[in-house]
């Protein structure tokens, strides 16, 4: 459960095994001829010139596009760019591939005998192993390296740093360096330049044998290989990175010492994280100990589920860092990466990074703060250039190097997307609501957006209510109408969520903010009874479509819920109904999932959350696919499904706990320890045959709403003392 294995190499890098450490990442094919572990860094994306980064000035005509969407004409926002093309943002790329190969002759068609590749999520160590040969590979959180020890016979007979990878651009200029140090370690070199110039990157590898130099020779019993690699503008460091790996070497003698210092050291921090939060779902025994790639062609059982909320906390933890997880987490194998292997902010980075609160991940939630705290300068760009209002707006799409908002086009019309900030804000929110301690950072970054919305919404609709003009619903338009158009019903919520939680934290300033967020426009139920999309008459919705930004009120607002606002938790759930699945992307359908969860349907989000399960949207490594059939390498589903298992079981507001919400049909039984809620409670779950019993933990005295199958009532909690509640489950 707490693991994954297959008994073969990995023929594609698709499915190898990962590790990372939020910076380094590598994935690890495990051939015990030629093994490969190819590194990656968050760091590693192509250059964009800093001239095409800039956002569009379009301030001046800001106010004429407002008029004419106010006046009717719904095809106004059509010319609202500065003619630019569509411009992508840096592609993230792998750096190179560590190579190990063995002497001997290469394993015959039967395979090695005996051979087993696995990963153990606890340790984040990939072993490969067999025919007497064995190698383990982990990325250091304590040490940031990438650790690879190889041992066995026949005797490794070479190490080289492999930069020929696929799609690789023809003008990548790689330079090759072996330097013999004291003491007998080699290190290799690689040093690469990007054809678009603005620098490149440097791979250094210390290679620690039983004996022999580069070209290893000799009854070598293990070989220690230790690698690191960093971007840079100007000429590489490497001394400092030779300094940094050889210290790694003081006090130990030969590489089994140093290899098990190092991963004591690493295993203390990352089995700590991994094992705050667990979920039990009863699986088969038998189930469990398949390999990956045949329990997901299973149908049904427990042990998928367990598995991979297992490997998604793992992938989780793993990629985040330096930054959050990317569309692809921390790994890929090409250089041509869908949609640049960045983030994508309206929808993506969110549901991957979902359960970090309440799944006890703040190393998460610290990477998420410092994308978003890194860019705020870039935002407030694109607050003056696109708006000419002070504050900050955030991009839909961003490398992880300018927060520019210059991803955009006509029929995409990102730059005008203005919920963005507060989407990104919410999981730090949400962070502080749970630990009780709130970042100053975080008070700063809300009055920006409050002070944006207090530039922004000057325009009046005419029901005298304050209209969000230009408004734009990610990646959707209205049936009879243009891209840019007005009251998206998610910039509404964000508005109104953005200057309530600002108020809260500006005593100052609370009664104007409230005041202007008292004076956004209602949401709109369509004439189908359902949320409309947009709060503004006469624009239609268009319901074939994979993002659900306008239920974001629903989640991850929980503004709009079955408790408080029942009328519109119909009506949200009307127009969940009618939603379709577009393309089938894995992202859709568990965001619909994570909707009906908290609208306590129970059938749909099961049925959503099987639709991934059983449509191949998973590698044998348990890293998951955009679309079904395993196309397309993206963590959108492997990172986002264990938030999704916590909501049907556990979900929590500052003044709420809600228990068993949308508890499936088929799991009977089952444990989930560990969970935070947002009023500081500590929430262990245990059910089985129609009861359920829930051990509740709180850091702080609170008053709250309780519900359950069986219905609400109030809950005394008082801090420090452990109260244990029993049920049904309905």
């Amino acid at each position: 459960m707490h693991g994954t294995w297959e008994a073969g190499p990995a023929a594609r890098w698709e499915d190898a095994f990962l590790s990372g450490n939020g910076r380094h990442g590598a994935l690890v094919h495990g051939d015990p001829h030629d093994e490969r572990v190819i590194v990656t860094h968050h760091s590693l994306v192509r250059p964009v010139p800093a001239a095409d980064t800039r956002p569009p000035r379009l301030a001046g005509r800001l106010a004429d596009l407002q008029d004419r969407l106010l006046a009717g004409d719904t095809a106004a926002g059509d010319g609202f760019t500065d003619g630019r093309p569509l411009r992508w943002v840096g592609a993230f790329h792998p750096a190179f591939a560590v190579r190990v190969r063995r002497g001997g002759a290469p394993p015959g068609p039967g395979g090695v005998p005996g051979y087993r590749r696995e990963v153990a999520f606890a340790t984040g160590v990939v072993r490969a192993s067999g025919g007497g040969r064995e190698s383990r590979v982990f990325v250091s959180r304590a040490d940031d390296v990438v650790v690879q020890y190889v041992t066995g016979g026949p005797a490794a007979t070479g190490v080289r740093l492999d930069a020929d990878l696929p799609g690789a651009p023809p003008g990548l200029a790689v330079r090759h360096g072996a330097v013999p140090l004291p003491g007998g370690a080699p290190l290799l070199t690689l040093r690469a330049r990007h054809p678009e110039g603005g620098g490149g990157y440097t791979g250094v590898a210390l290679v620690v044998a039983d004996g022999g130099g580069v070209r290893l020779r000799g009854a070598v019993r293990g070989v220690l290989v230790l690698t690191r690699v960093h971007r840079h503008a100007g000429p590489p460091d490497v001394p400092a990175e030779v300094a940094r790996l050889r210290a790694l070497l003081e006090g130990a003698e030969g590489p089994a010492a140093v290899y098990a210092r190092l991963l004591a050291r690493h295993e203390e921090a990352h089995r700590a994280a991994y094992e705050r939060v667990v979920l039990d779902l009863g699986g088969d025994p038998a189930e469990r100990a398949l390999p990956g790639s045949a329990l997901l062609a299973r149908r049904g059982g427990a042990a998928l589920p367990e598995r991979l909320f297992a490997a998604g906390r793992y992938h989780l933890l793993s990629a985040s860092g330096m930054l959050p997880p990317r569309l692809v987490g921390l790994w890929t194998g090409d250089w041509d990466t869908a949609w640049a292997g960045a983030f994508t902010t309206d929808a993506n980075l969110n549901l991957q990074t979902a359960s970090a609160p309440a799944a006890d991940l703040p190393e998460v939630v610290e990477a998420h703060a410092a994308l978003v705290y890194g860019q705020l300068d870039d935002w407030r760009d694109n607050a003056r250039a696109v708006f000419g209002a002070r504050g900050v707006v955030a991009p839909a799409h961003t490398d992880g190097v300018s927060g520019h908002a210059y991803h955009f086009e006509r029929a995409y019309p990102l730059h005008v997307w203005t919920a963005g900030a507060d989407w990104l804000l919410l999981p730090l929110v949400e962070h502080a609501e749970t630990t009780g301690e709130t970042d100053p950072r975080l008070v700063a970054a809300l009055a920006e957006v409050a002070r944006f919305y207090e530039g922004f919404l000057t325009r009046t609709g005419p029901d005298g209510r304050v209209a969000v003009v230009p408004s734009y619903s990610p990646e959707n338009r209205p049936a009879d109408a243009g891209w840019v158009a007005v009251n998206a019903t998610m910039d509404i919520a964000a508005a109104r969520h953005a200057l309530t939680a600002a108020a809260a934290h500006l005593p100052a300033d609370a009664e104007r903010l409230r005041a202007l967020a008292a004076r956004l426009p209602a949401y709109r139920v369509n004439g189908d009874g359902a949320l409309a999309e947009w709060a503004w008459p006469g624009l239609t919705d268009t319901y074939d479509h994979r993002h659900l930004s306008h239920l974001y009120p629903v989640w991850p607002l929980g503004e709009v819920n079955p408790y408080d606002t029942p009328g519109l938790a119909r009506a949200a759930h009307r127009a969940l109904e009618l939603r379709g699945a577009e393309n089938d992307s894995a992202h859709g359908h568990l965001h619909q999932a994570l909707i009906a969860a908290r609208l306590r349907d129970a059938g749909r989000a099961a049925g959503s959350l099987r639709r991934v399960l059983e449509g191949g949207f998973f590698h044998a490594s348990l890293m998951s696919s955009h679309y079904p059939g395993r196309r397309v390498y993206n963590a959108d589903a492997a990172h986002t499904l264990p938030g999704l298992l916590i909501e049907l079981l556990v979900q929590s507001a500052p003044d709420r706990l809600v228990l068993l919400p949308a508890l499936p049909a088929g799991w009977a039984r089952g444990a989930l320890r560990g969970v935070r809620t947002r009023f500081g409670a500590r929430v262990d779950l245990r059910w089985r045959d129609g009861s359920c019993t829930a051990v509740v933990r709180p850091s702080r005295t609170a008053r709250i709403d309780l519900r359950t199958p069986a219905g609400g009532r109030p809950l005394e909690l008082t801090a420090g003392e452990e109260l244990v509640l029993t049920l049904g489950t309905g």
